[in-house]
């Protein structure tokens, strides 16, 4: 596999006990490296359950590319050396200090166990911590820690590793404007090292403004996808969403979608 492969999705059924084709035969164009891409739709539409397959948090049939290797027939080791899940939610009976689940996090993957030694993986996850503006909450304990926190540090676990493929499942939804801004700009900046970012989110308007393509899914299938200005039509809007839409294009490049009443 090369150092930077691309992430290609074919005919995915993937889905729940009870309901197992939330996604149907769901097909998407390729996701680069070096790109930001968001998942939006309406609740109930498959951005989280794609995000999960593609992670192998669920099972799924048909093809996950990555590069030359079908994700779907990998264990989870193997994917989770390439690729790296932050969830909407951290676990809440987890009894460690931040500092200690980044180190968890970092031993867990498939980190060079030459230059693993203690102080190595301190230093490492006390940089990222200060590189995200949260090295204050290094000795705070997971489960006394707020939304937004909590959130933050999640993101750190899911970055530490290094994966070619970073999956962000609502990373801003419990953050503040500030907060939210610096998150996406952490992402663009992985990105642009050659990685792929993925990201589902509910703010469309947030996705428009940071992602290098959207990906609207509609029932289980991808009903649109590409640059938000190119795809991002009021007629596509009332199809998805069932809203009247106003679609707005800025000097800058940048659209904003309003609702009408």
């Amino acid at each position: 596999m090369s150092a930077h492969p691309t992430l290609h999705i074919k005919d995915i059924t993937a889905g729940y006990p009870g309901k197992p084709d939330v996604l149907s035969r769901l097909a998407a164009a390729p996701f680069a490296p070096g790109g930001v891409y968001a998942l939006i739709g309406p609740n109930a539409a498959g951005k989280t359950t794609l995000l999960r397959c593609i992670a192998g948090l669920l099972p799924g049939r048909g093809e996950i590319l990555f590069g030359n290797e079908n994700l779907l027939h990998l264990s989870l080791k193997r994917r989770a050396a390439m690729i790296s899940y932050m969830p909407q939610h951290l676990p809440e009976d987890v009894d460690l200090i931040v500092i200690e689940s980044l180190i968890g996090a970092l031993k867990a993957s498939p980190f060079d166990q030459v230059s693993a030694k203690l102080n190595t993986v301190k230093k490492k996850a006390f940089d990222l911590l200060e590189q995200m503006d949260i090295a204050a909450l290094a000795l705070e304990p997971l489960n006394q820690l707020s939304g937004g926190q909590k959130q933050l540090v999640s993101l750190a676990q899911s970055i530490i590793r290094q994966p070619l493929a970073l999956l962000l499942d609502e990373p801003t939804s419990a953050l503040d404007l500030q907060h939210q801004v610096a998150v996406m700009k952490l992402a663009r900046a992985y990105a642009q090292k050659g990685n792929i970012v993925i990201m589902v989110l509910h703010d469309i308007n947030l996705a428009t403004r940071w992602a290098d393509e959207i990906a609207v899914l509609h029932k289980g299938k991808i009903a649109a996808q590409g640059r938000p200005d190119a795809i991002l039509t009021p007629q596509l809007l009332e199809n998805v969403y069932e809203v009247n839409a106003a679609v707005e294009s800025f000097s800058n490049g940048v659209i904003q979608i309003s609702v009408i009443e």
